[in-house]
């Protein structure tokens, strides 16, 4: 049976590409299907400003002639000049369980990074840490959250008889809400750190109070994000579209921001109630009625997720991360939520892993993050 790969040209192919993880997730009930709208903008280079400054390549493998499989070549030349690297990365690979169609689609990004003068590729990773990386490797039985990825676990097993190996493994971690779970001298930090004259917690009841506030907290971003793995600055057009992607999932009252008396943000903490068996439900499609399934289960979720937080450096250690956890707890017990689960953690965080560990979080998924050398030398 004859296997093809071929660049993706067109917006026929195109479709292909974002519709064909559906048909390979038929019958996983722990799929996360995207937004279908977002995910068209995602793949426009005119609305996606990551494209402006990366190499891609988006490939598609038939096999007979019927689509079998996908995936995205990424160049960050952006990142490698700031960093001194000649990597290239994967993203978005999905295939059915053929090893020849993975091995295929893994040749061709390969031998495409080569062909760009690069010495190493990693993956799945996309333009930035915003986007999910990694493969899941722990917690298949566990339901996805957004951002992450809900792969089946027969692809890393293709990736590591490839060649790869480990680059990088992050953790996400569930915390109780309930039953003791968050310690109880937390309430008596927060009235303490509340007090403190030089710190401000800002609490919002809509988007629209959000919006002055977008820049002031992606100019944090890429200062207290600067020594993570795969982060690079963000310009503003990346800015606007981060926030045109996000913004719409944001109930406002899990928003916490601590400006100083100066005004500037030094903090923030973004949760969102979690909306998976919403966006199952509506098999990605906003229209005509799936956005009140999404409504409708993030009104009724149990589970907050934190998408997104920093911390100024100079500020670490007083007690701002219980100024605005505390808040957004009590709000979430009241609104019936009963467990948090944290973004992804990657595992030379010490410091955070160390905090999770100290509140009994439990460590509830693993992802893992590839490497191969393209010089055949790892």
């Amino acid at each position: 049976m004859a296997i093809t790969v071929k660049e993706v040209a067109g917006k026929k192919e195109l479709s292909t590409f974002i519709q064909l993880p559906a048909r390979i997730h038929a019958g996983h009930g722990n799929w996360l299907p995207p937004l279908y709208m977002d995910e068209w903008e995602y793949f426009n280079p005119g609305k996606n400003k990551s494209f402006s400054h990366c190499d891609t390549v988006l490939y598609l493998a038939y096999r007979d002639g019927a689509p079998a499989g996908r995936l995205m070549g990424i160049i960050n030349k952006k990142y490698n000049a700031l960093h001194g690297e000649k990597t290239a990365r994967f993203a978005h690979f999905e295939c059915f369980e053929d090893e020849a169609v993975a091995f295929a689609l893994l040749d061709a990004v390969e031998e495409w990074g080569r062909q760009k003068g690069m010495e190493e590729i990693i993956g799945p990773f996309g333009f930035s840490e915003k986007d999910p990386q990694g493969f899941l490797i722990k917690g298949f039985d566990e339901l996805p959250v957004i951002a992450t990825s809900c792969n089946l676990p027969y692809m890393p097993q293709f990736v590591e008889k490839k060649g790869y190996g480990k680059k990088m493994d992050c953790f996400d971690f569930l915390i109780d809400l309930k039953d003791g779970g968050i310690p109880v001298h937390y309430s008596r930090i927060f009235e303490r750190v509340k007090r403190n004259p030089h710190f401000r917690l800002l609490e919002f009841e809509s988007r629209k109070e959000l919006r002055p506030y977008i820049v002031p907290v992606f100019e944090l971003v890429n200062e207290a994000y600067k020594d993570i793995f795969g982060f690079q600055p963000l310009d503003e057009g990346e800015v606007k579209f981060l926030a045109d992607r996000y913004l719409p999932l944001l109930n406002p009252r899990y928003v916490k921001i601590v400006a100083d008396d100066a005004g500037k943000v030094i903090a923030f903490f973004i949760g969102v109630p979690n909306m998976t068996k919403g966006i199952q439900r509506s098999k990605g499609k906003l229209f005509p009625f799936g956005f009140l399934h999404i409504l409708a289960s993030a009104r009724k979720a149990k589970q907050l997720d934190l998408l997104l937080g920093a911390i100024d450096d100079k500020y670490r250690g007083m007690g701002i991360d219980i100024l605005m956890a505390w808040p957004m707890i009590q709000q979430a017990l009241q609104a019936g939520i009963e467990r948090l689960e944290t973004h992804l953690v990657s595992e030379d965080n010490k410091a955070m892993l160390a905090e999770y560990q100290r509140i009994n979080a439990r460590m509830h998924k693993q992802f893992r993050i590839f490497r191969k050398t393209l010089n055949g030398v790892n």
